[in-house]
């Protein structure tokens, strides 16, 4: 497996605890299986569905399409931000099936660990010839 696309954005680097980076492991895992059985070229929720099965196989707890609250000068509402895959409460995976990942996708992932306080995620672009060049891991 490789995770070498690695982003860490803290200056002051904390390690991801034992259950953290396992989780970390059984995602790059998923997708491997996924894309080795599916191969690039279908849509994004083809992907989610069988990714987050591969996970769960696994003995992972996986939820889909999470809405994430916003607190806002004194409100919160609950529309607008949502999570393609969230495995344990603590990892978050966002998805693509795209010929190019656009920079804002690295952005948006980057505020779902901000706005959700966790400190792992991975976006994760199918629609490559080898996987490994579509997998992005992100640590606040």
């Amino acid at each position: 497996m490789n995770e070498n696309k690695t982003s860490n954005m803290s200056n002051n680097y904390k390690p991801l605890s034992d259950k953290e980076e396992r989780i970390g492991k059984a995602i790059v895992e998923a997708a491997y299986r996924v894309h080795k059985e599916l191969g690039p070229g279908l849509l994004e929720k083809v992907y989610e569905v069988c990714f987050s099965h591969e996970l769960r196989k696994m003995g992972f707890e996986v939820q889909r399409q999470i809405d994430i609250p916003i607190s806002y000068d004194g409100i919160k509402f609950d529309e607008g931000l949502r999570l393609d895959v969230l495995v344990e409460n603590l990892v978050i995976s966002e998805l693509k099936a795209v010929d190019q990942v656009n920079p804002v996708w690295e952005a948006q992932i980057i505020s779902h660990l901000k706005l959700t306080g966790l400190r792992l995620g991975y976006l994760i672009n199918f629609n490559v010839s080898l996987i490994k060049n579509g997998i992005r891991r992100f640590i606040l």
